[in-house]
This record gives C-alpha cells, sequence and structure tokens, in this order.
C-alpha cells in the first residue's frame, strides 16, 4: 500500500466534516473506485450502513453522509432541502453521477436528488420506500404516527424511540424476535438523533413536490429492495417506483422488516453487488 493509500485507509476511519452556510454535514468516505452513495434512514446516521462499507468498498467509493439533523449533522436553522445538501456535497468531493442508495427516508432523498440534480445519478436503489412523498394506509404504521406526534407534543423523548424501533420488527414480528445487536445499534442511532431535537421546534425542511409523476419519467436504472416482513405501505411505495420508472427491478430480502441491510447484511450486499454490475 503507498502513502496515499493508507492515508486514505486511515481517514476512512473517521467522520469527515463538510461546512455549509447552516452549520457542517458529516460524512464518511471510505474505498475505491466508481461513487457509491449510501443514504440512512429517518432518526439514524451513517452507522446504519457499517456492514455495507467494507464490503462494498473493495471496488467503490462509498460516501454515507449523516443528513441535516441526525447524527453529527448540524440541525437546520434555516429552510433547505435534503437533496441540496446531498448536492452540495457531491460537487464538493468532485463526484458524479453516483449511484445513490437509500433507505426510508433516504430512498426518498435518493430519488429527489435524480430529480433535480439528474447529473449528479447514474442508477438508484430505494429499499422499503419510493419518493419523498410517502402514502401511509396501513393501521400499524399510521398508529405509529401517531404516538410520534404524541410523544413530540408531550416532549417524551424515550417513547418516541421506543415507537421508532416497532420498526425493526414490522407488523408481522414481536421486537423480541430480531436480533438484539441490530435493536441496540438502531435504538443507540435514533437516541442520539432524537436528543439533538425538541418536539416544539420549527421544521425548516422543504419539500420537493410532485415526484410520483416525475419520477415515472426516469430513465435510470432503478432497483427496490424490500422486506417481506416490512409494513404493506413501505413495500407497495417501493414496487410502485420499480414499476413506474422505463428500467425497474423488484427485490425481497426474506426474514426482515425495514431494516434488511443490517438484518440479513450478505443478502443485501449481495443484491447490491450484483444491481452496481450490471448498472455499470
Amino acid at each position: 500500500m503507498n502513502d496515499a493509500s493508507a492515508q486514505h485507509e486511515a481517514d476512512s476511519s473517521r467522520l469527515h466534516a463538510f461546512p455549509t452556510d447552516d452549520g457542517t454535514l458529516a460524512y464518511r468516505d471510505t474505498g475505491w473506485g466508481e461513487p457509491l452513495v449510501l443514504l440512512h434512514g429517518g432518526f439514524l446516521d451513517h452507522r446504519m450502513w457499517d456492514d455495507q462499507t467494507a464490503d462494498l468498498g473493495r471496488h467503490h467509493r462509498v460516501i454515507a453522509p449523516d443528513i441535516r439533523g441526525h447524527g453529527q449533522s448540524a440541525n437546520a436553522t434555516r429552510p433547505s432541502r435534503q437533496t441540496d445538501d446531498l448536492a452540495a456535497l457531491l460537487r464538493h468531493l468532485d463526484l458524479g453521477p453516483a449511484v445513490v442508495v437509500g433507505l426510508s427516508m433516504g430512498a426518498g432523498i435518493a430519488v429527489d436528488t435524480a430529480l433535480e440534480h439528474p447529473d449528479l445519478v447514474s442508477a438508484l436503489v430505494v429499499c422499503g420506500a419510493g419518493t419523498s412523498e410517502p402514502e401511509f394506509q396501513n393501521p400499524w404504521a399510521l398508529a405509529i404516527q401517531a404516538e410520534w406526534s404524541r410523544a413530540a407534543a408531550a416532549g417524551d423523548a424515550a417513547a418516541f424511540v421506543d415507537a421508532t424501533m416497532l420498526f425493526a420488527a414490522g407488523p408481522h414480528r414481536a421486537l423480541d424476535d430480531v436480533d438484539p445487536d441490530v435493536v441496540r445499534r438502531l435504538r443507540e442511532m435514533t437516541e442520539q438523533t432524537v436528543a439533538k431535537h425538541s418536539g416544539a421546534e420549527a421544521s425548516y425542511l422543504v419539500p420537493v413536490t410532485d415526484t410520483w409523476a416525475r419520477a415515472a419519467r426516469l430513465t435510470l436504472p432503478v432497483l427496490a429492495i424490500t422486506g417481506d416482513l416490512d409494513t404493506s405501505d413501505n413495500i407497495g411505495m417501493a414496487r410502485r417506483l420499480a414499476r413506474s420508472v422505463r428500467d425497474g427491478r423488484t427485490a425481497t430480502v426474506a426474514g426482515t422488516a425495514h431494516y434488511p441491510n443490517m438484518e440479513r447484511p450478505e443478502a443485501f450486499n449481495e443484491l447490491l453487488r450484483d444491481f452496481l454490475a450490471a448498472a455499470g
């Protein structure tokens, strides 16, 4: 390994800082090769991809940011769009087009970026979600959203975190049925992000609109991955996106719910490797 390679490997073990006009955004940068971006789910951070970064970093330069307001990234103090943060980071790194992989909230950001900054995206992978305009009808999911609202209004961070943890199990299992290490990791990330916020704070998130109609015109390759134990809403939205685009395909990771990359990383990574090989 030469000096540059050794320095890159050392840098890969820590988070990097990207200064913006509204605070600093954190990101992990590891590996070599064509760029691959991994976008985490809501209330989590880049660590949800720990089982992917080392594996995929053997053949790709993997960028895993903490989305604004999550993990080590600054909270918003003015209106902003998550896709614009990502675009600014990729341009700062002089990267793109990249394959962008997103789970849940991250999937919405991935699609938004393909719509708003198409020069930066060569292919998309969404997991457990469609666009950034989700539609929920499943009573189980609606009950969790109601508990989020109640807990936020009451300033009950513990209850908010507990409700969020239910997505690890999905509607068909108990949380005790999930690998305790996966639950521990999810809880640790969620507690850290929730602690950065208060229920009374203003939301500065500016949405991207008309995403479903616009996404149907995407021509780049799209893979939608779902866990078969996730909610019918999350499965349905991911598959809807794959059906809508010109070059869409679907895959299922059996025995998993909303976080198949953490529950069955080997199976998830194999799907990604196959897609990356085909998309390349």
